[in-house]
């Protein structure tokens, strides 16, 4: 299956929740509780890593690490479709709204929240 752009992923997870009459579980509670869980499995890979450990992973590990990532990825599209949410306009207000929030000449090179300066 090769999937090109949001929308028809979207499509083809609704297709799959459908065909395993999954659609009933898939409320948007329950969506943000398995997102939830999908993080903390992809924190798991890199709890007491070092730094350098954590941006160098070995290929077997990243491919885990790879698998993890989708399974967030798939719940994002799927709670968005089921909040009618449209995450490409709601990325890019998010984007701008951050670009306010941390002007680049006023917080380049800081990690502090914006609360903080």
């Amino acid at each position: 299956m090769e999937l090109t752009d949001l929308e028809s992923t979207k499509q083809a997870l609704r297709k799959f929740a459908l065909e395993r009459d999954w659609d009933q579980f898939h409320s948007p509670k329950n969506l943000s509780m398995a997102l939830a869980a999908e993080a903390a499995e992809l924190l798991e890979h890199f709890q007491w890593l070092t730094e350098a450990q954590s941006a160098n992973l070995p290929p077997e590990k990243m491919a885990e690490v790879a698998l993890e990532v989708a399974d967030i990825f798939l719940y994002v599209i799927r709670v968005a479709d089921k909040l009618n949410v449209d995450l490409l306009k709601v990325a890019a207000k998010k984007i701008e709204l951050n670009k306010q929030k941390y002007p680049a000449e006023r917080v380049r090179g800081s990690s502090k929240k914006y609360t903080e300066y």
